[in-house]
């Protein structure tokens, strides 16, 4: 899967995209987990906010 989205990243359209990697902390256990997205950069300020 990863594959597919280096290769679409590279058509020239990659500067239009940001990975973003967010910490997030259980509920439950207390164990923090990471949540990655790559979303267009118009989009950022959404996926902090969730």
């Amino acid at each position: 899967m990863a594959k597919k989205v280096v290769a679409t990243l590279k058509t020239g359209s990659g500067k239009n995209f940001t990975k973003c990697i967010k910490m997030v902390k259980s509920e439950k256990t207390g164990a923090y987990s990471f949540k990655e997205e790559i979303v267009p950069n118009d989009q950022i300020q959404d996926f902090w906010k969730k």
